[in-house]
């Protein structure tokens, strides 16, 4: 009898730890199973059919296309040496006239303003005295050399005549070149012609930059005038880093834009690469405008954009890819309902593609992707998650 009690108790010890153990399992069953649902709540979405027809989504693959890095740069609009001109009076004097402003056009050979002083008199009068002068010495020089053929005068006389002769034309041409400084034509000169004021001629045509004088200042020698530009062949000047320099050629094409217009693109191509590097470690980059334009004025600032050296990426458009907290992701198609949201590394854009870097080329090869309607995803996810919370 007692063995029989002894094996009734033993059996119903177990019976009762076995249940007792069973709800253990089931509340920790539980407790892992929501844990793990909201878990996969936040990377994936699901559209009931009625979601997915308003939702229009376009899926598909990611494909690859030639991508060239662009490279985005500033710089200034510039004209070459040759074509700025600082206009300066080499003798100095008063500025009796001009009527040049800034911004007006000038023609090359036009009159743009009037210089006066007496030095100018005294120019012209030393040149028509030095004129009339060697004409007798020319003179002399001939008569002294006939002589000397018939040994009517000796040879130390016509040596002197013959240097003072030389001398004579020396001192001509001197003042006919300082004649020419200031505009002075000296085949034309005569003594009813000298006059005080003499004129100032445009070198070049086009747009005058600067205007510094004003009626009746007096200027010296090294005082600049005006400034003229000839914008005929005005280019832009960019500032490229020198790591980024590899990547640029002669004849590559630029598109440059203003701060104030960045609609309106202008073309350009590059003509020059600087051998110079500067302090900050650029190098400075001409490019030539393929159109002029007459808003383009030297020293505006201009970006650019450059397309550098074209390579094959896997891209997506750019609308597949969202960014939310600050990072970028994409959608990968499970089934015909069911997305899950993955997170990506982008880089360069072009035609409304944009290249990634992540992920692996297998998964961007062989997974489906959400093409259009990305957006609706994530707030549709968005909002999932704010009705669990």
């Amino acid at each position: 009898m007692n063995r029989h009690l002894t094996i009734l108790i033993a059996i119903l010890t177990t019976i009762i730890a076995s249940c007792h153990g069973k709800p253990d399992e089931k509340e920790k069953d539980t407790a892992v199973k929501p844990a793990q649902e909201k878990k996969d709540s936040t990377t994936r979405v699901q559209l009931t059919a009625e979601q997915l027809n308003s939702a229009d989504l376009k899926t598909g693959k990611a494909t690859q296309n030639d991508m060239a890095t662009l490279l985005k740069v500033n710089g200034k609009v510039d004209v070459p040496p040759q074509n700025m001109v600082s206009i300066s009076f080499p003798l100095g004097g008063y500025l009796k006239a001009t009527h040049l402003l800034a911004g007006m056009h000038v023609t090359q050979g036009e009159v743009i303003a009037t210089m006066e002083d007496e030095r100018y008199i005294q120019l012209q009068q030393d040149y028509l005295t030095a004129k009339a002068k060697q004409e007798f010495l020319e003179k002399e020089y001939d008569r002294q050399q006939q002589l000397n053929q018939g040994k009517a005068t000796s040879d130390k006389i016509v040596q002197q005549t013959e240097a003072d002769y030389k001398a004579g034309q020396i001192q001509l041409s001197a003042l006919n070149q300082k004649l020419a400084l200031i505009g002075v034509n000296a085949a034309r000169l005569e003594p009813g012609t000298i006059s005080r004021s003499v004129p100032i001629y445009s070198p070049i045509s086009g747009f005058v930059s600067k205007v510094n004088v004003n009626i009746g200042k007096y200027v010296n020698p090294t005082d600049v005038l005006f400034e003229i530009v000839n914008p005929a062949d005005i280019h832009l000047a960019l500032t490229v880093f020198e790591k980024d320099i590899p990547t640029l050629a002669i004849g590559q094409e630029v598109t440059a834009y203003t701060n104030g217009n960045p609609a309106k693109k202008y073309t350009c191509k590059i003509i020059l690469i600087g051998r110079d590097i500067n302090p900050d470690r650029s190098v400075e980059v001409h490019c030539h405008f393929e159109r002029y334009d007459k808003d383009l004025i030297p020293g505006t600032f201009m970006n650019a954009d450059i397309a550098a050296s074209s390579r094959r990426v896997w891209t997506l458009p750019e609308e597949a890819v969202v960014t939310t907290g600050g990072k970028s992701y994409i959608f990968k198609v499970l089934d015909t309902h069911d997305f899950e949201m993955v997170e990506v590394k982008t880089g360069a854009r072009a035609n409304g593609n944009i290249e990634l870097i992540t992920p692996d080329e297998p998964a961007l090869q062989n997974d489906n992707y959400v093409l259009k309607g990305a957006y609706t995803l994530l707030m549709k996810m968005k909002n999932t998650g704010e009705d669990e919370e």
